[in-house]
């Protein structure tokens, strides 16, 4: 199954990014349900390999981390675009739990992205169902490309799968983590 390991945001932040989303008209936009700072994408992943990851990240202490979303901007670029994201500020903790997850999900027998890490939220894509409008994407990033929102706690991560539908990604999360505290969480903040 494809899996990723993703912090999760705080409802407040992703209420702020969903009051951005509702400004762009065009793309297919990213469920609010859906945003998440990806820490590592894992591929297509065995049960097996998942499980030894689960124990790791369930073994694993952190404190919580400071997301800060910084601007807007595209992956793709403008003459082809493949999805508008929030920048988010990297920072100490962000970097040290991106490479933490790395080293678990390498020692779990997985081998996830090589990307550089750019932490960044989706919050729509384009592409073959889902055409980019160039004027819409270019009024909607000269009205907001400089946006800053106010740094927010996120305190949990989670595991999660991926199911790729015509219509979009369907993510199923298979368990969550506290950042900051011990033990596994029943669910999000």
């Amino acid at each position: 199954m494809r899996a990723f390991v993703a912090v999760d945001l705080p409802e407040s932040l992703r209420n702020a990014l969903e009051d951005l989303q509702a400004r762009l008209r065009t793309g297919r936009i990213v469920p609010s349900e859906n945003l998440h700072l990806t820490l590592a994408f894992l591929g297509d992943a065995g049960e097996e390999a998942l499980e030894d990851l689960h124990d790791g990240l369930e073994a694993l202490r952190t404190e919580p981390v400071e997301i800060r979303v910084c601007g807007l901007d595209l992956f793709g670029g403008a003459s082809a675009p493949r999805l508008v994201h929030a920048v988010v500020e990297d920072n100490a903790a962000l970097s040290d739990l991106h490479g933490r997850v790395l080293r678990l999900a390498r020692g779990a027998g997985l081998a996830p992205d090589r990307r550089r890490f750019r932490p960044h939220v989706t919050l729509a894509r384009f592409g073959r169902t889902a055409r980019a409008d160039p004027g819409a994407l270019a009024r909607f990033l000269a009205d907001h490309a400089s946006v800053s929102l106010p740094a927010v706690t996120a305190r949990s991560m989670g595991l999660y799968a991926s199911t790729l539908r015509p219509e979009g990604a369907e993510y199923e999360a298979l368990a969550f983590y506290p950042l900051g505290a011990g033990g596994i969480l029943d669910g999000r903040e």
